[in-house]
């Protein structure tokens, strides 16, 4: 079994299954975690793990799952013939579901609406515990919210599509030809533009070997709007992540010392590239 403490569930891997165990309290995780396997497995088979069983109702609600071959694609560099493999699953996963069964799926946690009131409530605790280039991140990103229009719950004139709802590279699978997708325990209805951010903006896409953002995306065929509104969730996204990093306790991180003053820099880059010079200056870096 593995698991680290922050971790919302642990993991037992068998040689053919894999038993997913949330904590107490887990069993909405469970739901949408049973809920998307059994979907992909009828509308894309082989994208996802195969769904065995499930106990909602116990006191650690489980899944099982058939076992995936693959490595995670997080923390190493991508090749070329790996990065259009990523963006062909994801883009799979996207295209999988047909309107009517996405009607019945409810829309997933983490979205929109309740990110930026998340930013709201962290605001006053986290602002004045920061300076240099990360407070005046968070204030050129807190200046941007509060102009941008995104205060509502989303753009429900969006193309729907099944969100996994976590952007870590860590949760797709290399096999040397193609990319499987695990852990929908974040899943729901959400829109495209919307996922894309979520993998751009996560942090394991950038910490250790940087995802080559430009091309992931141009793997994908985005109309005008859709371009805009990516640009509008990357920007909110990346202020969420700088929050987070900032609350990272140094004496045990999660993340290589000065993630959060990189990823400043990086917010400040997705407002203006021109800010970037004056975040190191005010900075002191």
């Amino acid at each position: 079994m593995s698991s680290v403490p922050w971790s919302t569930h642990a993991v037992e891997l068998g040689p053919a299954n894999v038993t997913k165990r949330f904590r107490h309290g887990g069993r909405e995780r469970c739901e949408r975690e049973w809920r998307a396997l059994t979907l992909l497995a009828t509308y894309a088979p082989g994208l996802a793990p195969s769904p065995i069983d499930v106990g909602l109702k116990a006191d650690e609600p489980f899944v099982v799952m058939s076992r995936l071959p693959g490595e995670p694609l997080r923390g190493k560099p991508l090749t070329r013939r790996q990065l259009k493999a990523l963006a062909a699953a994801v883009g799979e996963l996207y295209g999988a579901l047909p309107a009517g069964v996405l009607d019945e799926v409810p829309l997933r946690p983490g979205r929109q609406d309740q990110l930026i009131a998340q930013i709201h409530a962290w605001a006053p605790r986290a602002r004045p515990r920061v300076g240099g280039e990360v407070g005046v991140a968070m204030d050129r990103g807190l200046e941007w919210l509060a102009r941008s229009g995104m205060e509502g719950a989303g753009r429900p004139d969006m193309p729907r599509v099944l969100g996994p709802g976590d952007g870590n590279l860590a949760n797709y699978l290399w096999d040397g030809s193609r990319v499987r997708i695990v852990d929908f325990e974040d899943s729901g209805l959400s829109d495209r533009a919307f996922e894309l951010a979520e993998i751009t903006e996560h942090v394991a896409s950038w910490v250790d070997h940087p995802l080559d953002v430009a091309s992931f995306l141009g793997e994908f065929d985005l109309d005008a709007v859709e371009r805009v509104r990516l640009q509008d969730c990357r920007r909110l996204l990346a202020l969420v992540w700088l929050f987070l990093l900032s609350f990272d306790d140094p004496e045990h991180p999660r993340n290589p010392p000065g993630t959060a003053e990189r990823q400043a820099v990086r917010m400040i880059g997705l407002l203006n590239p021109s800010f970037t010079a004056e975040v190191r200056r005010r900075g002191g870096r």
